[in-house]
């Protein structure tokens, strides 16, 4: 499914530049770095609510497509920036990951572990 057709869904906003519209292929949510390295799969949507630039490093190691702020978390302005060199889409939205993941489920996604 395009990122796209995500954003739409779950109506989420769009932190950085608008890109190419990657295909995201699963989704892996999850707070904790270490756990989204352990079983990420290239193309997944990483959930979180870990806002610093962590989460975007974390992010570019795995492969993973766009990230997916919840719990109406925002990332700094330095995180965004580093998003952006890595060509790494920041999506954020005030639903609770529990919630995401649901409406995500719904729409047909695995989740990447």
């Amino acid at each position: 499914m395009k990122l796209s057709h995500i954003i739409e869904k779950i109506n989420c906003d769009l932190l950085t530049e608008p890109g190419p519209d990657p295909e995201i292929t699963s989704c892996l949510a999850s707070d904790m770095m270490s756990d989204v390295l352990a079983f990420s799969v290239p193309g997944a949507l990483l959930i979180t609510g870990l806002v610093n630039s962590q989460s975007v490093r974390t992010a570019d190691v795995a492969d993973a497509a766009a990230i997916l702020y919840v719990r109406g978390k925002l990332p700094d302005e330095k995180t965004i920036e580093l998003a952006g060199e890595l060509d790494i889409p920041l999506l954020a939205t005030q639903m609770t990951m529990f919630d995401v993941c649901g409406m995500l489920h719904c729409e047909g996604f695995e989740g990447a572990c």
